[in-house]
């Protein structure tokens, strides 16, 4: 696998991840609350620390939760030993065919969770992470995405990359029916020393 970019791992090294709250997000138990979203076998893209992972092992999903820094993912294997819960982690490029290949004979998964993947490796490459959402779903698989909305009114380059509500309707909707889409805030979280929300959308998708 390629090693992930250097600034990545030293930002977990040094501890400078202000998009990691140390909690589950709460935006993503409403939606798994008001949706009805049980049990079943589930995808966390984009892990980190494993939070999140770790909160639907303990709602009793069966997790598989990949990250690209393997810094992360040794920090998220011992939150889920403190826990007492069983996550399978990995390190793992979703914009790499062949890294993704492997991911998805596990699948198709029936639930994925994307806390901020998407809306930065769609700028990076948006046809490959789209073909890798593709390759992990199935027909009725939900997808879960938080995502940073141009609507807010913060000065650009403060907070997650932002993307329109069209754009994400044109990019996911052949391959996904739009379940809700609702604006929301990122939980709070502190940088150079300022609490900020970013607004954001949570969109809950359904493989056609």
């Amino acid at each position: 696998m390629p090693e992930a970019p250097r600034d990545w791992n030293d930002r977990y090294a040094t501890g400078h991840t202000p998009w990691d709250s140390g909690l589950p997000s709460i935006e993503m138990q409403r939606v798994v609350r008001e949706h009805a979203i049980t049990p079943r076998r589930m995808l966390e893209i984009g892990c980190g620390t494993g939070t999140n992972a770790v909160w639907f092992a303990q709602q009793g999903f069966e997790v598989t939760a990949v990250d690209l820094v393997p810094l992360a993912i040794e920090k998220a294997v011992a939150r889920a030993k403190d826990a007492g819960v069983r996550v399978q982690f990995q390190a793992a490029n979703l914009l790499e065919a062949a890294e993704v290949g492997k991911l998805a004979a596990g699948g198709p998964y029936a639930f994925i969770f994307d806390r901020g993947v998407y809306h930065c490796l769609r700028e990076e490459n948006q046809p490959a992470i789209l073909s890798t959402i593709k390759q992990l779903t199935g027909r009725g698989s939900l997808y879960l995405q938080l995502a940073g909305n141009t609507n807010d009114p913060s000065p650009p380059g403060q907070g997650p990359p932002r993307v329109k509500a069209e754009a994400l309707l044109a990019e996911l909707g052949p391959l996904f029916e739009l379940v809700q889409m609702r604006e929301f805030n990122f939980d709070g979280v502190t940088v150079d020393g300022v609490t900020i929300s970013p607004l954001a959308w949570s969109a809950l998708w359904r493989r056609k």
